[in-house]
């Protein structure tokens, strides 16, 4: 359910930006979602993971702590490196826990 909301608003998002691409429309989307708080412990570019110690997680409901992720585009992966401090959603995709936006906090 969670993710068929995110998929209507990621929609009404692509609607407001009239010829935006779904992609544009989607960070647009996750950009209105509450982001959750980090830090990048290890870049696994084989395996296309970050570790990430993090804040709570209120969209799965999980307390914070130190765990692995995917990665949603391995591009995300040249964007961040161990020691950076980010905030990001995560969500399940494809029953894996993945990372599906992530910033650097400057």
């Amino acid at each position: 359910m969670k993710h068929l909301n995110k998929l209507i608003l990621a929609a009404a998002v692509a609607m407001s930006f009239g010829s935006a691409s779904l992609a544009h429309a989607q960070q647009a989307a996750h950009a209105q979602m509450a982001m959750s708080e980090g830090e990048i412990k290890k870049v696994d570019r084989e395996a296309g993971k970050l570790t990430i110690k993090h804040g709570e997680l209120k969209n799965l409901g999980m307390p914070g702590m130190t765990m692995m992720f995917k990665v949603q585009e391995p591009a995300m992966l040249d964007q961040v490196k161990q020691g950076d401090k980010v905030h990001f959603v995560a969500d399940k995709v494809n029953g894996a826990l993945t990372v599906t936006a992530i910033d650097v906090v400057k």
